[in-house]
Formats: C-alpha cells, sequence, structure tokens
C-alpha cells in the first residue's frame, strides 16, 4: 500500500465516529489537501497534570510512510521530562530503529497520551525536568499543571 493510499485510509479511520480507532483523547487530519503534513491535537489525560489541556501536534509523514516513522512534534509548550522545548518527543516506537509498519497515527497518538501519564524519566530530553519528576512528583505536577492552564488552555 502506498503512503497516499494509506494516509487516507487512517485519516478516515480517524475521523469516523463509527470506528474503533476513533478516540477521544485525540484528533488529526491534514492540513489543507497535504496528506504528508498534519496537524493533532491530544486532550490532557484525566489522570494527569496535564487535565483539561489542548496539545497541538505538527505531523509530517516521509514520502515512504509506513516503512518510516512520521516526525511529531509539540507546537503547544508542555513541561514533560520527555519533550524538549522545541516541541521533539523522545519515545522509543518514534526512532527509525524502533518504527514499525503495523504502527499508525491513532496508536502514535494514544502513545503520546500514554507518555503524559507515564513519563520515562530514565530516556529524558529534559534531565532537570526528569529530576523533579522522580525527587518532587508534588512540585512537578504543579509546574505542570501551570504550564498547561498557562499555554493549553482554550
Amino acid at each position: 500500500m502506498g503512503a497516499t493510499k494509506r494516509l487516507t485510509t487512517e485519516y478516515r479511520n480517524i475521523s469516523n465516529e463509527n470506528n474503533e480507532t476513533k478516540s477521544e483523547n485525540f484528533s488529526a487530519g491534514p492540513i489543507g489537501d497535504d496528506l504528508f503534513h498534519w496537524k493533532g491535537v491530544i486532550f490532557g489525560p484525566i489522570d494527569s497534570p496535564y487535565v483539561n489541556g489542548i496539545f497541538h501536534l505538527d505531523i509530517k509523514y516521509p514520502t515512504n510512510y509506513p516503512f518510516k516513522p512520521p516526525t511529531i512534534k509539540f507546537i503547544t509548550q508542555i513541561y514533560h521530562p520527555n519533550i524538549d522545548l522545541k516541541g521533539n518527543i523522545c519515545l522509543d516506537i518514534l526512532k527509525p530503529h524502533a518504527w514499525s509498519p503495523a504502527l499508525t497515527t491513532s496508536k502514535l497518538l494514544l502513545s503520546i497520551c500514554s507518555l503524559l501519564t507515564d513519563p520515562n524519566p530514565s530516556d529524558p530530553l529534559r534531565p532537570d525536568v526528569a529530576r523533579q519528576y522522580i525527587n518532587n512528583r508534588e512540585g512537578y505536577n504543579k509546574k505542570a499543571l501551570e504550564m498547561t492552564v498557562r499555554y493549553a488552555s482554550v
């Protein structure tokens, strides 16, 4: 299946309310007519300091997708050990060596939602935030919630 056909199918699945891949945690779709450049939105998980936040993502697919992973970045500023100040995300399945063509945009966005609930401080992009997460969870949660209110509120 070519990249265009695969992306068309994925978009249809994400958009279709009757499909099992439809989620209340995220949405995504092409920007204009460009099937290889999408905007994603993640709604902050209830059981996290990101609750009620709306986080915007920039998703760019390579022309050889699904054989190579997309590049996904947070546009909305977020306080998280695995997301740097430029929006880069440290998530194994986004790395070329761990990528599988069986993964879909829905699965990636669900994994990013899970990362918000369960950060991985042992593989941080922001070591200072990871240290706070490990040593002062209350302070981390407070700062993450403050940043969510400041940058991810409607």
